[in-house]
């Protein structure tokens, strides 16, 4: 391919971080921005492998500011941007709503606006070496029951702030396709879990809360149900999909792999109990139940056959091999989940870039 300048927002990020590196790494005649904000969830010392690498460079700035974003844009010419940044933890949107319309709703119109000015882009001739890849979640389709799965067509009934602020944001990107020409992709993936994800998510949390005999609270009786797939299988889908999409399309990503919550909580207990040599059964007796979630959709499960098909993606990771890896990474990485914990991470990058 050409050589092409591309944004990528929320970089520093869970997700985001891991597509960083995939793409600096295998694209070396790519030049990749990584915008972040910074905020608690991201990191920048989960990039420190590639931030000197000649094709990689950071900004540090907030999506919501439209001047600064505009001025991005003028600034690097941008062929194309992957837009992960997003107010992600549902328990944060319902304590804060506002915070997660503005990031995930003006903030998305905000970049859709600068991407539109700078690729002059028209609904009669829209422009075919640009793209506008949005990565959006599961959440979006609502609750299932029981049975069946979520399809690309599946219609949106998001149930949380959270979940809302993703659809609006799915619904913008569509309409700025539709009504301006464009050039989108948009992914909606299931819950993720490996390394560098911020403990405040079920897995991480637990992990650390195990090491640390610390109470495990499981919402309800445990029995909402979630598709996992390993971080590292998204972001190569997510380059499977920003080379190989067909524009206007909606792909769906997901393991094929449910688990109910206390079901999963168990797994991550009997790893635990082998790799730190206590008693089967230990780490379980952490285990408490809390009152439930406001909204708390009980099943997710995503249909990603349309990906496998069309374009021959399909996880590479068993879930067995994938929660052992992931286990054993955040025991070995103890020092960043501390610093994580802590925040020694946001102060030092803090005063790095105050300093410039």
């Amino acid at each position: 391919m050409n050589l092409k300048t591309i944004l990528i927002t929320g970089g520093a990020g869970f997700i985001g971080s891991h597509l960083v590196r995939l793409l600096v790494n295998k694209y070396p005649n790519y030049k990749i921005i990584n915008l972040d904000k910074l905020t608690y969830a991201g990191n920048l010392a989960n990039l420190t492998d590639v931030e000197n690498a000649p094709n990689y460079e950071f900004v540090k700035g907030d999506i919501v500011d439209a001047d600064f974003i505009h001025a991005l844009f003028d600034k690097y010419q941008f062929d194309a941007v992957i837009h992960l940044a997003a107010e992600s933890h549902v328990d944060r949107s319902i304590a804060n709503p506002m915070e997660f319309i503005m990031t995930n709703i003006v903030g998305t119109a905000n970049l859709l606006n600068a991407a539109r000015s700078i690729w002059k882009t028209s609904n009669l001739q829209p422009p075919t070496s640009n793209l506008f890849y949005h990565v959006s979640t599961d959440e979006v389709y609502g609750s299932l029951g029981n049975e069946g799965m979520f399809k690309e067509t599946t219609p949106y009934d998001p149930r949380s702030p959270y979940s809302a602020s993703k659809a609006s944001s799915d619904h913008l990107v569509r309409a700025y396709y539709h009504t301006f020409g464009l050039p989108i992709v948009i992914s909606n993936c299931s819950n993720n879990y490996g390394s560098h994800q911020f403990p405040e998510k079920l897995i991480p949390l637990f992990i650390h809360n195990i090491k640390n005999n610390k109470s495990l609270p499981v919402y309800g009786k445990g029995e909402n149900i979630r598709d996992w797939l390993w971080v590292e299988d998204h972001a190569r889908a997510i380059d499977v999909l920003f080379h190989n999409a067909k524009i206007g399309e909606t792909y769906n990503i997901g393991g094929h792999n449910e688990w109910k919550n206390i079901d999963l909580i168990k797994v991550i207990c009997k790893v635990m109990d082998k790799k730190l040599g206590r008693t089967e059964g230990e780490s379980e007796k952490l285990i408490t139940y809390v009152t439930d979630r406001a909204g708390h959709d009980l099943r997710y499960a995503i249909d990603s056959t349309k990906l496998q098909h069309d374009l021959g993606w399909t996880p590479s990771l068993q879930f067995e091999e994938g929660i052992e890896k992931t286990i054993q990474w955040y025991l070995t990485n103890e020092e960043w989940l501390n610093n994580v914990t802590s925040g020694a991470y946001q102060h030092y990058y803090e005063k790095q870039y105050a300093s410039r």
